[in-house]
């Protein structure tokens, strides 16, 4: 084979042994009857050997056509693969995909997924927003959200990828110096760390017949990343994620008959960018992995 070998010769060769002719080749190829012939005739020069038999009727295929036709189509199969491996990588790489999230999930979900989808599609670059508005995704301020709550704007797509489970925990520290509580009652004569505005907790106590007041969790806060570390700081009992649970390994959970109402988690992406492959890439990993995740 010649060291410059040429593959638009194979593309001519492929054309006129299945169209039969030179015109036919140089229309489904888009080109010229001139540039097909010339290509096959130099196709021919360059492996010594005559390919086809010119004749009124148009090409007629010698055997040795018959036998580089297998080579010559796996030639033409790879070079499509490559063309498609080629193109996908450049959609993916031509730009960057910006998902948001509430700021636990951001700050301790998503880090270790995003790890794991920049081996995946290591071309895609990543911008993460802590936010718990879904405004952002409207506006097109970001392309992918992940949400507790789920949106009713038509214009968004949505799926449920899981749903997020809640423990009450502390660390071991405070249970060494505090005791462990047998019963949901005996949190009552325990530290425990609340939320501030937010009544969350208060409501689920009080649904299980507990009714605490808020004067009764010795730390208050709304903002959960302060939260768990405050947890983590041997403050008092939370109540926390699992998935923020298992990052630490020095935070016990406690009670575990204690009925806490698991939260959906929805992703949430705008209509109209779905098609977009580079943000569908992501979105089909996120989907799978924050499942597994939770």
């Amino acid at each position: 084979m010649h060291p410059d070998f040429d593959w638009r010769l194979v593309r001519s060769f492929l054309a006129a042994l299945e169209c039969g002719s030179l015109l036919g080749a140089a229309r489904a190829l888009g080109s010229s009857q001139p540039t097909v012939g010339r290509h096959i005739a130099e196709l021919e020069s360059q492996l010594g050997t005559v390919l086809f038999e010119r004749t009124g009727r148009g090409l007629l295929p010698m055997p040795m056509a018959l036998q580089l036709a297998g080579n010559a189509r796996a030639m033409e199969a790879a070079a499509n693969a490559l063309t498609r491996q080629v193109s996908g990588a450049d959609a993916l790489a031509s730009g960057t995909v910006r998902i948001s999230a509430s700021e636990p999930v951001a700050v301790n979900l998503m880090p270790p997924l995003i790890a794991r989808m920049r081996q995946a599609l290591p071309t895609v670059q990543i911008e993460l927003v802590s936010s718990n508005s879904v405004t952002n995704l409207l506006r097109r301020e970001s392309d992918i959200a992940v949400r507790m709550v789920q949106p009713d704007q038509a214009s968004l797509v949505i799926k449920r990828v899981g749903k997020v489970s809640f423990s009450a925990c502390a660390h071991r520290d405070y249970v060494r110096r505090r005791g462990i509580p047998r019963q949901p009652g005996d949190l009552a004569g325990h530290e425990l760390v609340g939320l501030d505005r937010d009544e969350s907790i208060l409501r689920g106590f009080e649904a299980m017949g507990l009714p605490f007041a808020r004067e009764q969790f010795a730390f208050r806060s709304d903002d959960l990343n302060a939260y768990w570390q405050a947890v983590r700081a041997g403050l008092g009992i939370g109540f926390v994620a699992n998935y923020m649970l298992r990052t630490d390994p020095e935070v016990e959970p406690l009670l575990p008959m204690l009925d806490i109402p698991a939260l959906p988690v929805w992703l949430v992406v705008h209509r109209e960018i779905r098609s977009n492959r580079r943000i569908r890439a992501v979105y089909d990993f996120l989907a799978r992995a924050i499942a597994a995740a939770l």
